[in-house]
């Protein structure tokens, strides 16, 4: 298949495309390199995608409609798989309009070129942090999630409607995914396991908020991948819903939304622990009151994912604390980071 990726320098788009290439597939892959984090980091993924015939490198911000265009018309892609945002809860209450750049206007470009291309499957990523306020758990995707906490979660969630609009309007096949607390090998700078390790290995003081007390469903990221992967395939159809789960298939589009997720959420001292065994050091542990936008829990119900695709994440935080830490001393370690 021929598939468009946005954000594959990117964490996750760079684990994607790379599964995808290794699969055959041909891959477009769309970037804009901002400076949000090391740009090094991004360039270093991109190297390697660079490496395989079946990738082709885009340098662009998807707020130009013409340039994104002029790719898509090039690329002629079968699936659109939209990764590409501006990420970071914390960094929504610095730089707001960052978000409506990216998340709003990128993704409505997107759209509009997913409707003028007639794309097979429009795939979309979201965030666990759509759920917000939402005590119960775990958290199921037909729950109501009226009450963002950040404005990042805002502008996902209205992502999130938007391909609805469009995917009922104009019969687009749409899949969104919502990610959980997403880490392992070229992880961004400013995730919580980046820091630690980094933070560990100095001997400089890391931050754990809430005092601790708070759990996430920890989802390694070649278990993400996968599940992306496998609902390309799993293709919305109208009054076609998975069997034996609750599924939140749209009553009058061809549009899903399904959590990617472990379905284990584990505590953050846990996490830190396991850090501190596989770098065979202790942090210095600065505890802090819960910060501005956090909530206390994940916790991903993955059924519909399983129904859908056969698939379960399952990589332990061990396992998948042990690949990051081997990633990061050799990728790092040589230039004394």
């Amino acid at each position: 298949m021929r598939i468009l990726v946005t954000g594959t320098a990117g964490f996750i788009g760079f684990h994607l495309a790379r599964r995808l290439i290794a699969q055959g597939h041909e891959v477009f892959g769309v970037d804009g390199m901002t400076t949000y984090y090391d740009v090094k980091l991004k360039e270093a993924r991109h190297a390697l995608l660079k490496r395989h015939n079946g990738f082709s490198e885009h340098v662009l911000m998807l707020e130009d409609k013409t340039a994104l265009e002029q790719v898509v018309e090039a690329a002629r892609p079968d699936v659109i798989v939209h990764l590409a945002a501006q990420a970071g809860v914390r960094y929504s209450l610095e730089n707001p309009r960052a978000y409506v750049d990216s998340n709003l206007i990128g993704t409505f470009n997107i759209l509009e070129l997913a409707r003028a291309h007639r794309v097979g499957h429009l795939l979309l990523a979201s965030t666990s942090s759509a759920y917000g306020a939402n005590t119960e758990m775990p958290f199921g995707e037909t729950q109501r999630c009226d009450h963002p906490l950040t404005f990042y979660a805002a502008t996902k969630k209205a992502t999130e409607e938007m391909s609805h609009a469009y995917s009922h309007l104009w019969d687009i096949p749409t899949t969104v995914f919502r990610f959980f607390t997403v880490y392992g090998p070229w992880g961004r700078p400013d995730m919580a396991l980046f820091k630690f390790v980094k933070g560990i290995l100095s001997g400089e003081p890391i931050d754990i908020y809430n005092n601790g007390q708070m759990e996430r469903d920890f989802t390694y990221v070649d278990d993400l991948v996968e599940g992306i992967e496998r609902l390309i395939h799993a293709v919305p159809a109208k009054g076609e819903p998975a069997k034996g789960v609750v599924d939140s298939l749209s009553p009058v589009a061809p549009w899903r939304l399904v959590n990617i997720g472990r379905g284990a959420p584990v505590n953050l001292l846990e996490f830190v622990e396991a850090i501190e065994t596989q770098l065979g050091r202790k942090a210095v542990r600065n505890y802090m009151p819960m910060q501005a936008g956090d909530v206390p829990k994940t916790w991903a119900d993955a059924e519909l994912l399983v129904a859908l695709t056969g698939y379960r994440p399952s990589t332990t935080v061990e396992d998948g604390v042990r690949a990051f830490c081997d990633w990061y001393l050799e990728h790092y370690a040589p230039a004394g980071a």
